[in-house]
């Protein structure tokens, strides 16, 4: 089979299924209203209407999104301040600062998943920064795995300089790319915008790039626990955290159009990827404060395994 046959890159599809107009995936938008782009959405899919403003001209099309989103935005600035209260919990700085960056996505999912009126150049905008924060926030978790094994002391500025380090690279990398998609500033990724919107390079990041994150932060956190710490209780937590966030990717891949077929528009499945994958966060955090307990024990400064 020859690569143009295959579906590898290609976000015309995925972007039909999980809306029309109105995706629940941000990254569509890039596609969507860019204005190099004729017409306008992904063929038949469903049309999130939501509410509509201003005598119909306009919609607020993902209202349930929209406050779920700001609901998380509070609940993770109490979980930094309550992280902050635990002094002697190892990777205290490494997991407030994955915390702000899911702050970041939750001020971008207002305006690129709950569709807040907006005009196509700044919806761009803010789908370019809410990509390249997914995939900064979520190699900073991956790092978070990292940080339980003292490799290297956490909280130090060498540990905060590399994983804080590393992710504006991967920040400035991507969200150029999605920049340049949307506004073709150079056209090199121009071809992109007519179907079936093949991104190769867009595709890599956002689709498989996150998964391999969470797969080995899911490893490293399962080694740490069973092999190292010796328990099985926070495993309760981690495995749930990753059912919580697989069970939103299902509603926004799978179930979201026929929640929007079901209901003529009126939702679709942004609202429950939102609301499980901040449920995912927060058991995130239980996890991390779970292994941090005063009465685990704990490895040596710069050392591998616990004493």
């Amino acid at each position: 089979m020859s690569t143009g046959q295959k579906g590898y890159g290609k976000f015309q599809e995925l972007c039909r299924n999980t809306g029309n107009l109105r995706s629940t995936l941000p990254i569509c938008n890039l596609f969507n209203e860019s204005p190099s782009r004729q017409g306008g959405g992904f063929g038949d899919g469903c049309n999130l209407t939501g509410i509509p403003l201003k005598g119909g001209s306009e919609h607020l099309a993902n209202l349930g999104s929209i406050l779920i989103a700001f609901f998380a935005i509070l609940v993770a600035a109490v979980l930094i301040f309550r992280s902050e209260r635990k002094r002697a919990a190892v990777g205290r700085r490494e997991m407030q600062i994955f915390l702000l960056g899911y702050i970041v996505i939750s001020i971008c999912e207002i305006f690129t998943v709950g569709w807040f009126p907006l005009g196509g150049a700044i919806r761009r905008g803010f789908t370019a920064v809410h990509i390249a924060t997914i995939i900064a926030t979520l190699w900073i978790l991956m790092m978070n795995g990292a940080v339980g094994f003292q490799l290297i002391d956490d909280g130090t500025p060498l540990s905060l300089g590399l994983i804080f380090g590393s992710a504006v690279l991967l920040f400035v990398g991507t969200g150029y790319i999605a920049l340049d998609t949307g506004f073709s500033f150079t056209n090199y990724w121009k071809d992109t915008l007519d179907a079936p919107n093949r991104a190769y390079a867009l595709y890599t990041l956002y689709q498989l790039v996150p998964l391999v994150f969470l797969v080995v932060f899911f490893i490293l956190e399962t080694v740490l626990v069973l092999r190292v710490l010796g328990e099985t209780r926070p495993m309760i937590y981690l495995v749930g955290a990753a059912l919580l966030f697989a069970i939103g990717q299902i509603f926004q891949y799978v179930i979201s159009r026929f929640i929007c077929n079901g209901t003529n528009g009126a939702i679709n499945g942004g609202i429950f990827e939102t609301f499980f994958t901040l449920c995912a966060v927060i058991t995130i955090w239980v996890f991390w404060s779970s292994i941090t307990e005063d009465d685990w024990p704990m490895p040596p400064p710069g050392g591998s395994t616990y004493t």
